[in-house]
């Protein structure tokens, strides 16, 4: 019986939670960075927010490079508002406090690039926070590494601690959801 094979690629990320869970599916990939202006744009949703640049990045390695290239770009949104990656860790106090008791929503927008050819799609899942006190906010501000993290958290590390709730893809919210990149890598070959 033929089993499937998962073709080479090459991860436009510097994320090492991206490369974390393609060298646990046994993905082969090789990495390299994207540099592109990451604002968001006027008038610009969330979700198209974070599939642009996915393509872009998806695009800016494959115009420089042969093979197929993923691009990925995650954000946190609450109250329609989009938390990117705090600034400082004053910054990341304030997003984990808005974060505290509540429900909000982590996409990722994901993208291959293959000469001309691009598909791209996303992944939308629902983290609760617990209500956290004063002292635990500063402590996952102070030890949970926030800095490169949209909404300042990593699900996988301290943050755990204060996750009462997901709805969706565990995956997206570490960063990659590893189950659309297979059905968009499935479509780009057909």
């Amino acid at each position: 019986m033929p089993i499937i094979e998962l073709p080479k690629i090459i991860l436009a990320s510097q994320s090492p939670r991206r490369a974390e869970i393609l060298n646990s599916v046994g993905w082969p990939f090789e990495k390299l960075v994207a540099d592109i202006d990451e604002s968001v744009r006027d008038g610009e949703s969330p979700e198209d927010y974070v599939v642009r640049l996915a393509i872009e990045k998806a695009k800016a390695v494959a115009s420089q490079n042969k093979g197929t290239v993923l691009g990925a770009d995650t954000t946190v949104v609450i109250d329609g508002e989009i938390i990117g990656k705090p600034v400082d860790l004053d910054d990341a106090v304030r997003m984990i406090a808005m974060l505290s008791g509540r429900w909000h929503e982590v996409i990722t927008g994901v993208a291959f690039a293959d000469g001309d050819d691009v598909v791209s799609g996303r992944q939308s899942t629902r983290v609760k926070f617990a209500e956290m006190t004063a002292s635990e906010i500063a402590f996952l501000a102070h030890r949970g590494d926030p800095l490169d993290k949209a909404g300042a958290y990593a699900v996988q590390a301290q943050a755990a601690l204060f996750i009462e709730g997901i709805e969706g893809d565990y995956w997206n919210v570490v960063g990659l959801p590893i189950s659309l990149v297979y059905r968009l890598a499935a479509r780009l070959s057909e």
